[in-house]
C-alpha cells in the first residue's frame, strides 16, 4: 500500500523498475528495429472471373545489410505483392529471393537505405533449456511492435510443414504467439534471435500458451542456400510409396516392415538403379494400397519403415553420394546400389 501510494506521489525508487523489467525494456528498444510487418497480396478471383484482391500479414527479421529478410514460407508464398513497414513507419516494396516449403523458411529483399537496416543478431538454439526465458517480437492481428515475454516450453517438437515434410527440432514456447506473429524472432534474454515464430496450436484460433518455433541454427543452415539458389538442394531417391507396418506387413504377407513403393518416377536415380513399382491394387479395409513393388526395407544401413523416416535419413546423406538400398522383391532380399540426385526444386 505504502509503495503504491509514494508510486502515485512519483516517489523514487518506490516506482523503479525491476531489473527483469529492465532487460525486456533493454531487448525490446535494441531488437524491434529489426524486426518488420510484412503485407502480402494475393488475387484471387469470384464466379465472373473478377479479380479480387486479399491482403494478409505476418513478420519478419532482417538479417543483413544488403536488405534480406527471413520469414515464414507461409506468409509469403504464392503472394503477388510483398510491402514491408519497418519500424520507422517507412514501407518498401519487397521481392521474394528464395523459399523452403519443407522448413517453412523465406528470403525476401528490400531496396532501403543503410541507416535503416538493422540486421538482428543471431544466437545458438543448441543449448537451450527448458525453462530459460524467452521473448517474441511480432505484429500479431497487424498490431506492429508488439512484445511478448515467456519461457521455453520443451524442445524437440516434431511439426509437418505445409509441402508435408517432418520439421525436426521445434521450440514450444508459451510466449504469446497470434496471427501475425509467424515469421518473427524468438529472442533469448540477451536479445539474440534463438528461433523463428511460425505456428500456435489452438481450438480458437489464438493464443493458448503452446506456440512454436523453427530453431535459429536451421535458420543459419538454410539461409544462405535460400539466397544463393533461391531453393534448398536435397537428395532424393525418386519415389512414392505406402508404409508399411507390422500389422500391414502381416495382412499383406510381406515378411517385414518398410516402404512400398507404389511408383518409380521416370529418370530418377530409383528408375536407373531398377527399383520397381506396383503393377495392381489391393483394397485393405477402407484403403487402397499399389502392391507388387518393391518393400524398401533400409538406406545404408538404417531401418526405414515410412516416408517420413526416409526424408529423415535422406537430410543426412549428400547429393551424388551412392547409398545402399535393401528390398523385399517377391519374397527374396536384394541390395541394389543408386546415386542419390538433387530433387528437382
Amino acid at each position: 500500500m505504502l509503495a503504491g501510494f509514494l508510486c502515485v506521489l512519483g516517489a523514487y525508487p518506490a516506482c523503479a523498475l525491476s531489473p527483469d523489467e529492465e532487460q525486456n525494456i533493454k531487448v525490446y528498444e535494441e531488437q524491434s528495429p529489426s524486426v518488420v510487418n510484412i503485407t502480402n497480396t494475393v488475387v484471387s478471383y469470384d464466379f465472373f472471373y473478377n479479380p479480387i484482391p486479399e491482403t494478409g500479414t505476418g513478420s519478419g527479421a532482417i538479417i543483413d545489410m544488403a536488405g534480406h529478410i527471413v520469414t515464414n514460407y507461409h506468409v509469403v508464398g504464392g503472394a503477388q505483392r510483398l510491402e514491408v513497414t519497418l519500424f520507422d513507419g517507412s514501407k518498401y516494396e519487397a521481392r521474394l529471393v528464395g523459399g523452403d516449403p519443407g522448413n517453412d523458411l523465406a528470403i525476401i529483399k528490400i531496396d532501403a537505405p543503410k541507416d535503416k537496416l538493422k540486421p538482428i543478431p543471431m544466437g545458438d538454439s543448441k543449448g537451450l533449456k527448458v525453462g530459460q526465458k524467452v521473448l517474441a517480437i511480432g505484429n500479431p492481428f497487424g498490431l506492429e511492435g508488439t512484445l511478448t515475454v515467456g519461457i521455453v516450453s520443451s524442445l524437440g517438437r516434431t511439426m509437418r510443414a505445409e509441402d508435408g515434410r517432418l520439421m525436426h527440432g521445434i521450440i514450444q514456447t508459451d510466449a504469446a504467439i497470434n496471427p501475425g506473429n509467424s515469421g518473427g524472432p524468438l529472442l533469448d534474454y540477451g536479445g539474440r534471435m534463438i528461433g523463428l515464430n511460425t505456428a500456435i496450436f489452438s481450438p480458437v484460433g489464438a493464443n493458448i500458451g503452446i506456440g512454436f518455433a523453427i530453431p535459429v541454427n536451421t535458420v543459419k543452415d538454410v539461409v544462405p542456400e535460400l539466397i544463393t539458389k533461391g531453393y534448398v538442394a536435397r537428395p532424393w531417391l525418386g519415389i512414392s510409396g505406402q508404409d508399411i507396418d507390422t500389422s500391414f506387413a502381416k495382412v499383406l504377407e510381406l515378411g517385414d516392415t518398410g516402404i512400398l513403393i507404389a511408383e518409380v518416377f521416370r529418370d530418377s536415380p530409383a528408375h536407373k538403379a531398377g527399383l520397381r513399382g506396383a503393377d495392381s491394387l489391393t483394397s485393405l479395409g477402407n484403403l487402397i494400397i499399389a502392391v507388387g513393388g518393391d518393400l524398401i526395407t533400409s538406406i545404408s544401413g538404417k531401418k526405414v519403415q515410412s516416408m517420413d523416416e526416409l526424408d529423415t535419413v535422406l537430410e543426412e546423406l549428400e547429393i551424388g553420394q551412392v547409398v545402399t538400398v535393401k528390398v523385399l522383391r517377391k519374397g527374396r532380399t536384394r541390395t541394389i546400389k543408386l546415386k542419390l540426385e538433387e530433387m528437382p526444386p
